[in-house]
């Protein structure tokens, strides 16, 4: 059944009235090449906050984006109203590529990959030395984490006022990486903040942490005028702090000639199910040498297994093997469920 007869015009046809507000309907878009470049500082719900030149412009993902989502770090092209007054939405066209993705995982047995951060330098490993008691463990999938994505790690060793940090820091004595020890006084006095610094300069640096380990109080400590969450206290019966910290932000350092630190959610594990086990072995560079000797396809967990060899001969603590091959171990009952 025709609606319309032959000879149709416009003002034949009936159009649906806009029931929203009183701007008529169009269906102009803006165009691509007209989008304005952005970093992705935080996302909440599906509202992604953009640094636009040195605007903040509330933005959603355009559908034709499809399930590519971005993250904190992305950089990104907005078209639309771009004033960042209050109430007013842009819409993210493009996704630039990625120089680096930080990924993790709920837990190795979890096959749904969750992004950190995107185009980091550098990983904060921010561990306490007491209360709660450090985790060598976590660290090392933090660094297995880190090195697969080609960040460059940093610990940070907190509260040496309750515990020396001599023997955290020897088990990691082989590895080349730079570390910073700090203590809950420096932290009030801005002395922590001014050494971690420097090592933040120009860089895009990720901090993650067990909750509790005072990374939220360190991030405060380097971007002072932030101050939109507060921190947590650690259970004294569980050893776990509350977490204080919900989604990932990045925050510009001042004076640090473009240096971000991305203040990310407490942890409580660090799953690996996105990394291939062959690949586990560069977050442990002071066993890789010992690998020379092993035979093709080693799984470094067998007889014929030369670290063993290695770590006898004293190149490298037992302590490092074992965190390896817990980890190997743990991928490996993964694959065969």
């Amino acid at each position: 059944m025709r609606r319309y007869g032959k000879n149709t015009d416009e003002d034949d046809i009936r159009s649906r009235p806009n029931r929203k507000g009183n701007r008529p309907r169009t269906h102009i878009r803006p165009k691509h090449e007209d989008a304005a470049e952005g970093m992705v500082l935080t996302v909440d719900r599906g509202r992604l906050t953009c640094l636009v030149e040195d605007r903040l412009v509330h933005a959603m993902k355009a559908r034709e984006l499809g399930r590519k989502a971005a993250v904190v770090g992305d950089i990104v092209a907005i078209v639309g109203d771009l004033s960042g007054k209050k109430d007013t939405l842009a819409r993210i066209v493009r996704i630039a590529d990625r120089t680096s993705v930080l990924r993790r995982t709920a837990d190795d047995d979890d096959p749904y990959e969750r992004v950190v951060v995107a185009n980091a330098h550098q990983l904060a490993i921010v561990t306490a030395l007491a209360d709660p008691e450090p985790r060598p463990r976590l660290i090392d999938r933090c660094l297995v984490a880190a090195y697969d994505a080609g960040l460059s790690p940093l610990l940070v060793l907190t509260k040496s006022d309750l515990a020396s940090p001599d023997k955290l820091l020897e088990l990691y004595g082989h590895i080349d990486i730079p570390y910073v020890v700090t203590s809950r006084e420096e932290l009030e006095t801005g002395g922590a903040a001014d050494r971690v610094r420097e090592h933040l300069a120009s860089k895009v640096t990720a901090f993650v942490g067990h909750s509790g380990v005072g990374k939220t109080t360190l991030v405060n400590a380097l971007v002072p005028e932030d101050r939109r969450r507060t921190t947590g206290h650690v259970n004294a019966v569980t050893g776990r702090g509350r977490h204080t910290t919900t989604s990932a932000l990045a925050l510009p350092l001042a004076d640090s000639d473009g240096g971000w630190v991305v203040d990310t959610p407490g942890i409580r594990s660090f799953g690996l199910a996105h990394i291939d086990p062959s690949r586990v072995i560069n977050a442990f560079p002071d066993l890789v040498p010992g690998t020379e000797g092993c035979p093709r396809a080693c799984s470094h967990d067998e007889r014929e297994c030369a670290l063993d060899q290695w770590v006898e001969d004293g190149h490298a603590d037992p302590a490092r093997l074992y965190s390896l091959r817990r980890l190997l171990s743990t991928r490996e009952r993964r694959e065969g469920d």
